[in-house]
């Protein structure tokens, strides 16, 4: 048993597309902590990379999302917008 403490973690910036993309989904309800990452991890890939669609995304995320599709791909639409992203 170790008794250091772990390394902090160093956020991104408000500006960086990581940030933006994790940003944009953290008000989505998940059954786990995990899946919300990894839909964040998605749009952080889709951001950088513009090919396919949001809700491609979405799907490719394979995140359990509690809501209807449509209303987290309008969720995160509404938070890219606010942060400056056109889709």
């Amino acid at each position: 048993m170790t008794t250091i403490a772990p390394a902090k973690i160093k956020e991104f910036t408000a500006a960086t597309l990581e940030k933006i993309a994790y940003d944009s989904v953290k008000s989505i309800p998940t059954r786990e902590p995990n899946d919300r990452v990894r839909l964040g991890y998605n749009m952080w890939i889709f951001l950088k990379e513009r090919k396919g669609t949001l809700a491609q995304a979405l799907k490719n995320s394979g995140s359990r999302i509690l809501v209807s599709d449509e209303d987290a791909i309008a969720t995160i639409t509404q938070e890219l917008k606010k942060s400056g992203v056109e889709i």
